[in-house]
């Protein structure tokens, strides 16, 4: 664990190409893009397919939008209970222990797995496992949800402390987008 601390504590970005498949009520998908991050607090998804989808953290909200949409969703980050959001402890002052309950690591191949469950999300989230190399990296993640479902990100191409612009991390609503605070859809 204390790898991976280390491991995030020393990166102010990064770039990272990323799959996600979710399986759960009655739904199958599968979809992958571009993960970006860059302390303090921002993040950002973007999906391939529809390109232009995207889950921003801009540091103060969290944007879900999807083009065609007549929406885009604004959530306040303190309130976000995503399921990307067991990502936000790689943005700040990682420690593994503070983040996750029922912590358990084991070995696997040629690096680890680290298990537990989100602090505060214990009511939706049953398992959160982490994929780990050897330095540290993870590389891929398994969210466990209490009623069954289940989503997992598997990330390749990882680049590490690259440039990334504030502007990055900015959404504005396309014209004609009206702009609804509210959860995220799934």
């Amino acid at each position: 664990m204390r790898k991976v601390d280390d491991h995030y504590n020393h990166l102010t970005s990064l770039r990272a190409h990323y799959t996600e498949s979710y399986a759960g009520m009655g739904m199958n998908r599968s979809e992958e893009g571009t993960l970006l991050l860059k302390k303090p607090g921002r993040m950002r998804w973007s999906y391939a397919a529809p390109v232009g989808k995207v889950f921003v953290l801009d540091g103060k909200f969290a944007w879900f939008y999807t083009p065609g949409d007549a929406q885009a969703t604004r959530v306040p980050a303190k309130q976000l209970d995503d399921l990307r959001s067991p990502l936000r402890f790689l943005l700040g002052h990682t420690q593994l222990k503070k983040e996750l309950d029922d912590l358990t690591v084991v070995a696997d191949g040629s690096g680890f797995r680290i298990s537990g469950v989100p602090k505060g999300m214990s009511q939706r989230v049953k398992l959160l496992s982490l994929w780990v190399t050897a330095g540290g990296a993870i590389e891929q993640m398994k969210l466990e949800e209490v009623d069954g479902a289940v989503t997992e990100f598997a990330f390749s191409g990882m680049q590490e402390n690259v440039p990334v612009k504030d502007a990055d991390f900015a959404f504005v609503p396309p014209d004609g987008v009206s702009v609804v605070e509210g959860l995220p859809p799934i």
